[in-house]
């Protein structure tokens, strides 16, 4: 923390942690977006069980070899259906931590209820329990898209709200461990109560007293 706020890396391009570089033609953006396209229905349709490169290259009309020249594999899929989903977290500073917690929360539960989003990254998780590549990519992708909670608790420190010995990676593992427990197991409702406690819960373990 430097002058009341976290020093954060730069974020590189997104989905480039799964994605292998072409040694053939170009990366046509139409193809792409079709093979994207496709792949977000068959995951709607037949969920992470029975999501296969196959299904994705028979929807969109495409060859298996053009996918795999693309995407190495179906985590890198994965993850690029989940990157180009808007999530967006602005306007959620209500003045302290505890309701900017649980103004982000409920924008991320509807994120991932009413996009592809959560199906994609359910299936990433999965994915990450046994496979080693999978999981690499994983945590790589998580390195680049932790930046928006970690606002929420830049913010608090701007705001002198945090306590001296407060650990930033300890606080958005905090986050992630309750969102993750509501994607797996399907609770992603907005249920203001609960979102109220979880936030309160989480912010008292980080507020300077």
């Amino acid at each position: 923390m430097v002058n009341g706020t976290f020093r954060q890396r730069p974020v590189r391009a997104l989905g480039r942690a799964g994605r292998r570089s072409s040694a053939g033609p170009r990366r046509s953006k139409a193809a792409a977006e079709a093979i994207l396209e496709a792949a977000e229905a068959v995951l709607a349709e037949v969920g992470y069980a029975g999501f296969t490169i196959e299904q994705v290259a028979r929807r969109a009309g495409a060859g298996k070899p053009t996918i795999y020249r693309w995407w190495n594999g179906k985590p890198a899929l994965l993850i690029e259906i989940y990157a180009r989903q808007p999530l967006d977290l602005s306007d959620t500073d209500t003045g302290s931590l505890e309701g900017d917690l649980v103004a982000a929360l409920a924008r991320l539960l509807t994120f991932w209820r009413e996009t592809p989003a959560g199906e994609a990254f359910t299936a990433l998780l999965v994915e990450a329990q046994h496979d080693p590549a999978a999981l690499e990519m994983l945590r790589a992708f998580l390195a680049e898209r932790s930046f928006p909670f970690a606002d929420l608790f830049d913010r608090a420190a701007r705001r002198g709200e945090l306590a001296a010995d407060f650990d930033l990676a300890a606080g958005l593992d905090l986050v992630s461990g309750y969102v993750w427990a509501r994607l797996l197991t399907r609770r992603l409702d907005n249920d203001a109560p609960s979102l109220s406690s979880a936030a309160r819960q989480m912010a008292r373990g980080c507020l300077r007293r």
